[in-house]
């Protein structure tokens, strides 16, 4: 783990609303990086957002109110330790059991994708069974890759071995990811095929369980707006039709946690964690207005 100092309080919010026992979310930073494979710096990415929300204006304009106001903490970064790759992911899995169990709404903030496989799991040890919606320019089907399994390129292999996912604005796969989706049984959302197709949503929603884990990989987004990624994909999603997707999903679905991975931030360049700092928020936001509704 790479020595950090002291994270802020997420959102730079005061007492009595990062108090762990009355919030309704924790912020749980991740910044582990084992096994990307070009862009290197996922691991500053927890920090980056840490730092840049507290530049996140507290009123939200689309739901008129001030979400921090339900409570908001922020979790110190897990101990993973020395061992296997599994060792550790597993030990990231056993630090998110908390929080969940005393009924926060969870966020991961990553560090590489290989980490959402334990949180998945821990989730569904909760929460039963759930399905995982992802977000991402990459399939993430690969058996193994590069002599791992779990690889942030086989995270959602892995999964799928254990749980229903939906994958979204998937614009990147190798011949083997292909042939697994076309063999069946794998609910995925290419991106050439949503663009001008204003059903993609209603059919995505539609094969969601009732119980929903959320997963954005920062690449999911065009990298006009978010350039700060590992591994950036053209012809990605913007920010008002991500939102109206996810809104409806949040209102419609019982989403019980998520993680933003793959943040990899560029020197002097902050509108990649700042936007990811501002999309954890509205998302918040949207969650506690679900909760009152």
């Amino acid at each position: 783990m790479p020595k950090q100092r002291a994270y802020p309080v997420f959102l730079g919010i005061e007492e009595p609303y990062f108090d762990y026992g009355q919030a309704f979310a924790a912020i749980l930073p991740v910044p582990f990086e084992a096994t990307t494979t070009f862009g290197k710096g996922t691991a500053r990415g927890p920090r980056a957002i840490f730092d840049a929300s507290l530049q996140v204006e507290l009123y939200d304009e689309e739901l008129g109110g001030e979400t921090y106001r339900r409570g908001v903490a922020s979790l110190p970064v897990p101990k993973w330790g020395r061992g296997t790759l599994a060792q550790k992911l597993a030990r990231i899995g056993e630090a998110a059991r908390r929080p969940l169990e005393d009924g926060k709404f969870l966020v991961a903030l990553g560090g590489e994708h290989s980490i959402t496989a334990p949180l998945v799991d821990a989730c569904a040890a909760v929460h039963g069974p759930l399905t995982v919606l992802q977000l991402d320019a990459h399939a993430d089907l690969r058996d193994t890759y590069e002599n791992t399994p779990h690889s942030h390129a086989c995270v959602m292999r892995r999964v799928t071995e254990r749980h229903r996912a939906v994958q979204v604005g998937i614009r990147n796969l190798s011949v083997e990811e292909a042939r697994l989706v076309q063999a069946g049984g794998h609910h995925v959302f290419f991106a050439h095929e949503m663009i001008g197709d204003p059903g993609w949503m209603d059919r995505a929603i539609a094969a969601l369980g009732e119980t929903v884990y959320l997963t954005i990989d920062m690449d999911y987004f065009d990298p006009s707006l978010i350039p700060g990624v590992g591994t950036p994909e053209p012809g990605g999603f913007g920010w008002y039709e991500t939102l109206r997707f996810l809104r409806r999903v949040i209102s419609e679905r019982r989403v019980v946690a998520m993680d933003v991975v793959e943040l990899c931030p560029i020197p002097g360049h902050l509108v990649s964690e700042f936007t990811a700092a501002k999309l954890i928020y509205r998302l918040l936001g949207y969650v506690a207005a679900s909760r009152t509704a």
